[in-house]
């Protein structure tokens, strides 16, 4: 029968991998403890970008107050075939930034476009430091 075997993911092939956009989920921490959270999102420039509605859990929670320092998160994409039991998932890591003036105009451009209903005008955008990956794969 086949052998599953788990294979690293460089960083060039993850960002590959999550080029096309597509649902993500955002792992941040919130009063009430770690929250995890399904997004629409975007690959602009290296950065991750999804919209989310103001003053909602996401606004709230990654609000520091200060100027310039900004709460990392951890962003995570997956595929996985579950017929035959192969996939991959990508980690990517860094601060999250609330997107205004031009650069929240080109995110609209970009076209990331929320699933679920109401207003979605914040933009977030997590710029990583860090991007890791791996990929399951059955051989004969």
């Amino acid at each position: 029968g086949p052998h599953p075997r788990l294979e690293p993911l460089g960083t060039e092939e993850c960002l590959r991998l999550i080029a096309p956009g597509g649902v993500g989920r955002v792992a941040f921490e919130e009063a009430g403890g770690p929250a995890i959270l399904p997004v629409n999102y975007v690959l602009r420039e290296g950065a991750v970008i999804f919209r989310t509605s103001l003053g909602g859990t996401l606004d709230e929670s990654l609000r520091t107050g200060v100027r310039g320092v900004e709460f990392k998160i951890a962003f995570e994409v997956d595929r996985i075939d579950d017929v035959n039991r192969e996939g991959w998932s990508v980690l990517a890591r860094g601060g999250a930034h609330h997107v205004t003036g031009e650069e929240r105009e080109a995110a609209a451009r970009s076209g990331v476009a929320p699933w679920a209903g109401g207003e979605r005008d914040l933009y977030i955008k997590v710029v990583p430091v860090e991007i890791t990956g791996r990929r399951i794969r059955n051989t004969p």
